[in-house]
């Protein structure tokens, strides 16, 4: 399996925004096995978002597909600066 965890600091004040552009693709990705979006306890305007694929290769026509960065803007729009994406192998699941 493959993915990402990235970190994001929502704008103050548009936290409602911000997950009704998350959730506006319903549609799972080709390969996508989860998605799982944490608001952190310690600060409510910073997420975690993880991102499960089956392979690596699954993951990076994701990321080249236009669609996908048509809800990347969406969601960029809510968010003080650019996501920090953390891209590798998962090699541990239970």
């Amino acid at each position: 399996m493959y993915g990402t965890i990235g970190r994001m600091k929502v704008k103050p004040g548009e936290l409602e925004q911000l997950q009704k552009a998350i959730s506006s693709d319903q549609e799972k990705a080709e390969g996508e096995i989860a998605v799982y979006t944490y608001q952190l306890d310690k600060d409510p305007n910073e997420l975690m978002v993880v991102a499960v694929f089956r392979d690596k290769k699954s993951y990076m026509a994701n990321a080249d597909d236009p669609k996908t960065d048509e809800w990347y803007q969406k969601v960029r729009a809510h968010l003080d600066s650019d996501p920090e994406w953390n891209d590798g192998e998962i090699i541990y699941s239970n």
